[in-house]
């Protein structure tokens, strides 16, 4: 905290602006990970981490090694276990009411549309054609057999035949291209398919990380609801959780970009990840058939070396003092992480805004691995909804 211009002018200032910078220290050190997060009216019940069997030890270094810029950019942290919020710490340019802009995380969201989607019955399975949805927009450039052979699952895998690579700036189908056009969907469609695909014994194509994939899934999702697909999001998925406040970003024509960039805040992000954990429920209310979480949460692809794919979610072993657990999360550019560990009924939320920069996701794992992981029990809660009705 800086002294004011009028505290400077005087003794008795400035000797105020002293003990407040002074006591700064003391102060963080009275706020220990034991104390219970706030309680309001937005759904979430809360304790302290010592009553929902967490050890705080580690969680007390956390706000230290923030400050001294080991994770830098860090805007929040929550933990979740058992149904009740018992953690939550911001930071810097974070804050309770602050929308993260968790850019990729989105795509994980477009995923639990795609699942709603097929419940319902708009759209059949995870094999169905996925361009055939898109039929308003043939002809398509660079038409051929490998373009209307891609299912809804090629996508959702990120295995398709469009030659579409965010991790080759020489893509045609770079997300980065894709910004300046004025319609967004028109350019997707148009794009070129990769010469000599092929698909594994599984039927998938090689992975190849593509927003656009995750994009088209939200197009094909709005054709077969007919309904805008972020009014779909925000009525089936985002209102049962009581998310109110959120930001869509859309192309220049209006189109909502499935692809990255929802704009949402920590808690309500804690909400999703819980309801993750808690195989598609919210306060015992069915919002995600459980039979979608176990399809979407389960290892399709080998995405990179310490990385596995699941349908627009991410998996990697967690190192923690039990051991290796097996943890599903939504990423994003900045070293975003929303954080599913559900052999032990357990969400974890860090947000960041490190955007662009190498290292970023290395930093939230040894995060997670250093100062958060710790202190988690290795048991399942004794509490935990097992026995409710699927």
């Amino acid at each position: 905290m800086r002294p004011t211009n009028n505290a400077m002018r005087s003794r008795t200032g400035l000797m105020a602006a002293l003990f407040v910078l002074l006591a700064a220290p003391i102060a963080a050190a009275k706020s220990p990970a034991g104390e219970v997060p706030v309680k309001l009216d937005d759904g979430w019940s809360v304790a302290t981490p010592a009553s929902a069997g967490l050890n705080p030890a580690s969680l007390n270094g956390l706000p230290g090694a923030i400050a001294r810029g080991d994770f830098p950019k860090t805007t929040s942290v929550l933990i979740v276990r058992d149904e009740k919020l018992v953690y939550e710490r911001y930071f810097g340019d974070g804050g309770r009411d602050v929308l993260n802009d968790t850019r990729s995380a989105t795509k994980s969201i477009t995923s639990l549309a795609v699942g709603m989607a097929i419940n319902s019955g708009a759209i059949a399975s995870p094999k169905a054609p996925a361009l055939a949805w898109l039929g308003d927009k043939r002809p398509f450039a660079n038409d051929t057999p490998a373009k209307d052979a891609i299912t809804i699952e090629d996508l959702l895998t990120m295995s398709s035949a469009l030659d579409c690579n965010d991790d080759d700036d020489n893509s045609p189908g770079n997300e980065d291209k894709m910004h300046p056009q004025h319609e967004w969907t028109r350019w997707a469609v148009d794009l070129p398919t990769v010469k000599g695909y092929e698909r594994d014994q599984a039927g998938l194509g090689p992975w190849r990380y593509c927003t656009t994939g995750a994009f088209l899934l939200g197009q094909i999702v709005q054709r077969a609801v007919r309904e805008p697909v972020d009014r779909y999001i925000d009525r089936r998925l985002l209102a049962p959780l009581g998310i109110t406040k959120r930001e869509w970003p859309h192309s220049p024509s209006g189109e909502a970009m499935t692809g990255g960039g929802l704009r949402l805040r920590s808690r309500d992000l804690a909400k999703i990840a819980w309801m993750l954990a808690d195989d598609g429920r919210w306060k015992a209310r069915r919002v995600v058939q459980k039979s979608w979480i176990d399809a979407a949460l389960a290892i399709h692809r080998k995405a990179y070396a310490d990385t596995n794919y699941g349908y627009l979610f991410w998996q990697r072993n967690y190192a923690t003092a039990c051991g290796q657990i097996s943890g599903w999360y939504m990423a994003g550019n900045g070293g975003n992480a929303i954080v599913v560990l559900r052999d032990i009924k357990t969400a974890v939320i860090v947000t960041r805004s490190n955007y662009n920069t190498r290292g970023m996701h290395q930093q939230t794992i040894a995060l997670l691995e250093k100062y958060v992981l710790p202190s988690l029990p290795c048991a399942r809660p004794s509490t935990a909804g097992d026995a409710r009705p699927q």
